[in-house]
């Protein structure tokens, strides 16, 4: 019996070398982190610089963009087509973040967002969702709002009220 626990010994070694070497290597909180406010701030750069596949590249085939108006609700392709001519004409918008706050499925796949941006607008307040696939990092919903000071909401309301 002895002897043939130990015969098993080599193929244990083997099974557990190889169940090690296929796990995906993890990121760390901080190298994700780090690699997330990559993606993003690259992504507002690539619209102000009206890199046209550095910006719609990284948004997923089924992505969403919601924009500051009521009306603005696009799919990808709707966004493309309504943010070409800016790309089109080398200016499109300048978004730089001065706060984000990033938040990580168990999984490590999935990341929602929230920023707030220095914008032509003033500041301004988005959120989104990420997605890791095989193609890497892919924006899947992202919202643009406008903030209103509370101080200032009945006057904004009597000027949209108008």
């Amino acid at each position: 019996m002895k002897n043939k626990l130990y015969a098993l010994l080599p193929l244990l070694f083997v099974l557990m070398t190889s169940c090690v070497q296929n796990e995906k290597p993890q990121q760390s909180t901080t190298e994700l982190e780090q690699t997330l406010n990559t993606f993003l701030d690259d992504w507002h750069r690539a619209a102000a610089k009206a890199d046209y596949e550095g910006y719609f590249g990284k948004i997923a085939e089924d992505g969403i963009y919601i924009g500051t108006d009521v009306t603005e609700h696009w799919t990808k392709t709707e966004f493309e087509g309504f943010s070409k001519p800016y790309f089109d004409r080398g200016k499109a918008w300048d978004f730089t973040a001065k706060e984000r706050n990033l938040f990580v499925s168990k999984e490590g796949n999935i990341v929602w967002f929230d920023e707030v941006l220095d914008t032509w607008m003033g500041d301004c307040r988005t959120s989104g969702v990420l997605e890791n696939t095989k193609e890497g990092w892919k924006i899947k919903h992202y919202q643009l709002s406008v903030t209103v000071p509370n101080e200032k909401i009945q006057q904004f309301i009597d000027l949209i009220d108008g």
